[in-house]
């Protein structure tokens, strides 16, 4: 019989970005739910919300506000998360992304900038914010959020595309430096999800239909499917895993 304390957070510290609603609220509720203490950094005024509804359930959830894309106040968030986990963190997920659905023609230079200030810059910033205490500590755990764009080109995502793809290469590179210090670098790729930031592809009567059709499950994604894979790699079930990128998707990548 599989040891399924593996599975088991209690004790562990975990910050999670851009979690006050969607697949980061999915992922924050299952580490908690798993005994990790929590902190939801996030700069939209839902997060404070998320976390009073999941400490009323009897979870261990925090709120700070912080806007990623002001590296000063991305700092400042970091370390105001750190101290209310009493200086410690073994968890850091970098959930925190967004998207400008336009062409290329379309899409001006300011707007690919804001992409990948958000989707790729913060994140490393947070990889190296988390990663010196990880290495100080021996031990960590870091889950990078890619995408099915980390691997296929995609429309009228040339900015998301590019900062993904990018995601899964800084996983791939921090797990090299960190892996025999004791941390662990993934990333997960989730497939088509149903949450907000599809809203408008959704209600997209050309190209919903042509989504669905290459989904092998048959359903587009939801918070809950990410649950499972969030806890293994924050867990010591993951210990000997590193530099991977796990596609949840439905399938849609082996098509």
């Amino acid at each position: 019989m599989a040891n399924l304390n593996l599975f088991d957070l209690t004790g562990k510290k975990a910050i999670v970005t851009g979690a006050g609603r969607g697949l980061g609220r999915g992922i924050a509720t299952a580490l908690a739910t798993a005994g990790a203490e929590v902190v939801i950094l996030d700069i939209a005024d839902a997060a404070a919300n998320t976390a009073a509804e999941l400490t009323e359930g009897g979870l261990a959830v925090h709120a700070v506000k912080g806007n990623l894309m002001d590296r000063d106040d991305l700092e400042r968030g970091f370390r105001e998360s750190v101290r209310l986990l009493g200086g410690r963190v073994d968890i850091l997920v970098n959930n925190a992304g967004m998207h400008d659905r336009r062409a290329c023609l379309d899409l001006p230079v300011e707007s690919w900038d804001k992409v990948l200030e958000l989707n790729i810059t913060a994140v490393y910033q947070l990889c190296r914010l988390a990663g010196a205490i990880m290495v100080g500590q021996g031990s960590g755990k870091i889950i990078n959020m890619a995408s099915m764009l980390s691997f296929l080109g995609g429309f009228n995502a040339s900015a998301y595309a590019v900062s993904k793809a990018g995601i899964a290469q800084l996983t791939k590179s921090l797990s090299n430096e960190w892996a025999g210090r004791g941390v662990q670098v993934n990333a997960i790729a989730p497939g088509y999800m149903a949450t907000e930031m599809n809203t408008d592809l959704l209600h997209d009567d050309v190209r919903l239909p042509q989504v669905n059709a290459r989904i092998p499950a048959g359903r587009w994604g939801n918070p809950d499917d990410l649950a499972g894979v969030s806890v293994f790699l924050s867990s010591a079930a993951s210990d000997y895993v590193s530099g991977v990128i796990v596609p949840v998707d439905g399938g849609y990548l082996a098509r």
